[in-house]
């Protein structure tokens, strides 16, 4: 392989990747949890945005129940993160035609 087009694959890719990386911190995810009681919006870097509790699912008497739907939805929020990193990774690396997830880390 010649190596003066491998490292010049390396610095698009090192471009691209900056590049997609800023853009999906910023990226907006949106998810609900038990049928529109809890709407989480999630941004790519993982911090979250914003939180909505329907007044329907506040209630004093089921105070486990709201618990349970905001774990849900966070770990959803999460889950779709990082779904959309890996899909955001693997056209970036095969744009310049290297193979695409990351070993070990699950993308």
């Amino acid at each position: 392989m010649n190596i003066k087009k491998m490292m010049k694959q390396m610095q698009a890719l090192q471009e691209k990747m900056a590049q997609s990386q800023e853009e999906f911190n910023n990226k907006e995810f949106e998810i609900t949890a038990g049928g529109g009681a809890v709407k989480i919006t999630i941004l790519g870097s993982f911090e979250i945005k914003n939180i909505e509790i329907d007044a329907d699912a506040i209630t004093p008497d089921d105070k486990e129940g709201l618990e349970d739907l905001m774990v849900s939805a966070f770990n959803q929020a999460i889950q779709k993160v990082k779904e959309e990193l890996n899909n955001e990774t693997s056209k970036v690396m095969g744009s310049v035609g290297l193979p695409s997830g990351i070993p070990g880390l699950g993308l």
